[in-house]
């Protein structure tokens, strides 16, 4: 069995994959100081509560924090006896090609979204990923990443906004019933839901524009079917597209040897 490791800048994702299909998944917050011992005390207590027994022989992980990926080393060494592949690193191979200007390092979730949308809706797509950033990767005809866009994520523009001035409360990211907000935490509201509507189907189309041909949208993340009641903004919405992603590229590595 597979363990996939999907480590964002906020939250960590643990998913067991059987060889057929995802029997568990678990979200914890992403903390650089948890050890190899911490992971496994955590993940074995929620195996044990949900009578899961898998016999985990492999993992994977995708890791956008640098500092976390030692213990996790550790931690599938240590308890799995195994070497877990880690996306961007030796040792671990795409099934597709990246081409981008020399010297680039493109983020491992960005690399894997490629590789998961390309596998479920082939190429000629952008996906727009709702995490700590909003980003737009651009995945050509063949499958190759071929770059994309980077913008402060909605929590993040929210929590700047509140920081920076010491009257705007903090609200909540949900679709206002109108855009002329009528107060404080209503215009705010409405600011950031078709604020950030306006960003996703501007960025879209320029993008389009650019390449010169209709493209398929997918939206993926925790916020996506949230914006998705604002407009049309995405043509397919993928709920664990960065897991199966990871499911992907583990299945490519194990078949090159």
């Amino acid at each position: 069995m597979l363990l996939a490791i999907d480590c964002g800048n906020t939250n960590t994702v643990f998913s067991i994959w059987d060889g057929e299909t995802f029997i568990a998944h678990w979200r914890t917050a992403t903390e650089w100081q948890r050890t190899a011992d911490q992971y496994y005390v955590w993940l074995s207590s929620l195996m044990h509560f949900q009578k899961i027994e898998a016999d985990i022989d492999e993992v994977i992980v995708s890791s956008t924090v640098p500092r976390v990926v030692f213990n996790l080393r550790v931690f599938a060494d240590r308890y799995f006896g195994c070497r877990p592949l880690v996306v961007g690193k030796e040792g671990c191979d795409l099934p597709v090609d990246v081409r981008v200007d020399a010297g680039t390092a493109v983020g491992p979730d960005r690399l894997v979204n490629t590789v998961a949308g390309y596998d479920l809706h082939g190429g000629d797509l952008v996906i727009v990923d709702f995490g700590t950033a909003t980003t737009f990767d651009v995945v050509d005809s063949d499958g190759a990443y071929i770059g994309g866009v980077i913008a402060p994520g909605v929590n993040l523009s929210l929590e700047a906004l509140h920081q920076a001035a010491a009257a705007l409360p903090n609200v909540d990211v949900r679709k206002p019933e109108q855009v002329i907000g009528t107060n404080t935490i209503a215009c705010m509201e409405s600011g950031v839901f078709w604020g950030y509507v306006g960003l996703i189907n501007g960025i879209t189309q320029r993008i389009m524009e650019e390449r010169g041909r209709k493209l398929k949208i997918i939206g993926t993340g925790g916020l996506a079917p949230l914006f998705q009641q604002g407009h049309a903004l995405f043509d397919v919405f993928e709920d664990e597209l960065t897991i199966h992603g990871l499911v992907v590229i583990n299945a490519f590595n194990r078949k090159n040897g």
